[in-house]
């Protein structure tokens, strides 16, 4: 703790990363407790439906995490041209993945909802909510662009602030439209899709005024109709890998939540509550890394690889005490969460199991986030992401999880479990690649 200069800048860019990530955690949160209120099957609905933006996001952080890694050391290098050229280059990109799946979502949305659910009644109710939350999705991509360009360029309060406020009107608009406040007709699933339409509109536009500003990176005109080529190649290199990484884990993630929908009600509704309960938990964990990425970033793209290494070093050490709060934690949410969400007793009974498991898998989930998102992805080792998923994910935990639902049966708990298998049996093998620190590069251009 004696290095003053190192914490400061690790609270200073993790405070506002983490609440950042809370009120976004927050959101969906407050669909799943709202809707639960009114009817398990809209919150299980919802749920469910919003696995396509989850698959969305994989994208779209694959684009802005190559953004995030050459921006970081390009900052630390102090060269702004590029910076803004890799900015724009990101915002093409981003632009054109959620075209894509705002078309799919509004005008496709039962293909898509089959998907997840053999169950009519959910089908229908997730179709009603992404023809009106899909438009929301058009903007995803530019918002995420412009707010990552603000956290590499030390305007990481601003970014945190942009989604804070816009969280809490999201929050406030889900409750007057869900229950029918100030004199509205109750809309259900569709007042959750449509505050989030609001709410995403006032973001863009609140991001995008406030990078006009004199000490904030806007895109310039001429770089969005010309590209780069030396950095579009970095970018691509960087980017591919980090695809390749989401997909396999959004893809996995997503298999899960089919395989809970698979289960029945009570499984699907009970996953819903344990997986916003991870993500809440999760945000000083998703803070940390992306912090990580940034400070050990901007050492090695300034060229000093022995301190880029020393910091890797520590923040290495708090992912694990990070990983130990966090399943205290878990352990003590449990109780509070079981006695004030509305389920089934069946429900209820899966819940306290899975926030018991999740309790062990959050260990893992710490200290993967903040050495592979963080540490790795700082010095542009993007593949190893990549190679673990595919061997741990893709090789055990999907498999049994596969099986245990359609071939043997298996109880629901047992399923989950097999579920949260890969986070925790790969940390050998990260803390083995760690040591080698391949991710000790500069990868800036002269």
């Amino acid at each position: 703790m004696k290095d003053k200069a190192f914490y400061s800048k690790l609270f200073r860019l993790t405070l506002p990363i983490s609440v950042q990530s809370l009120m976004l955690a927050s959101v969906a949160a407050a669909d799943t407790f709202m809707l639960g209120n009114v009817e398990q099957n809209m919150m299980s609905a919802v749920s469910l439906a919003t696995q396509i933006q989850f698959i969305q996001n994989m994208f779209i952080f694959a684009a802005v995490g190559a953004s995030s890694i050459l921006g970081a050391q390009y900052w630390g290098k102090n060269d702004r041209r590029s910076v803004n050229d890799i900015f724009c280059f990101s915002l093409k990109v981003c632009g054109l993945i959620s075209f894509v799946f705002f078309v799919m979502c509004v005008f496709f949305p039962n293909p898509l909802m089959t998907v997840f659910t053999n169950d009519t009644e959910l089908n229908g109710i997730g179709c009603r909510y992404l023809r009106i939350a899909g438009w929301s999705y058009l903007l995803t991509g530019f918002i995420e662009c412009y707010l990552t360009i603000m956290k590499i360029s030390d305007k990481a309060k601003h970014s945190a602030c942009i989604s804070s406020v816009t969280v809490i009107l999201n929050i406030v608009l889900n409750a007057i439209f869900i229950f029918g406040l100030l004199d509205f007709s109750p809309m259900g699933v569709q007042g959750a899709a449509l505050a989030t339409l609001i709410s995403r509109i006032v973001e863009f536009l609140w991001a995008v005024l406030i990078s006009l500003r004199k000490d904030f990176i806007s895109p310039d005109i001429k770089s969005l109709f010309s590209v780069n080529k030396a950095l579009a190649f970095d970018f691509v290199k960087c980017s591919l890998p980090l695809l390749g990484a989401g997909l396999f884990w959004g893809v996995g993630f997503t298999s899960y939540t089919a395989f809970m929908g698979h289960l029945g009600q009570a499984a699907t509704a009970s996953n819903s509550i344990a997986s916003v309960v991870r993500d809440l938990v999760c945000c000083a964990c998703n803070g940390i890394a992306s912090a990580a990425g940034i400070i050990v970033g901007n050492e090695l793209g300034a060229g000093n690889l022995d301190k880029g290494r020393y910091y890797g070093n520590k923040l290495a050490k708090i992912s694990f005490v990070l990983g130990v709060l966090s399943t205290a934690l878990m352990f003590a949410l449990t109780p509070i969460v079981v006695h004030f969400i509305k389920l089934s007793e069946e429900a209820q009974g899966l819940l306290v199991g899975m926030m018991c498991i999740m309790a062990v898998y959050m260990i893992g989930r710490c200290i993967n986030s903040v050495i592979i998102n963080g540490i790795f992805a700082a010095g542009g080792d993007t593949l190893f992401d990549m190679y673990s998923l595919a061997v741990c994910m893709w090789g055990v935990a999907v498999p049994l999880a596969f099986l245990g639902t359609f071939v043997f049966h298996w109880n629901v708990l047992v399923i989950y479990a097999c579920t949260c298998l890969d986070e925790v049996g790969k940390i050998p093998w990260v803390i083995h690649h760690f040591r080698r620190y391949r991710w000790v590069k500069d990868l800036t251009r002269n």
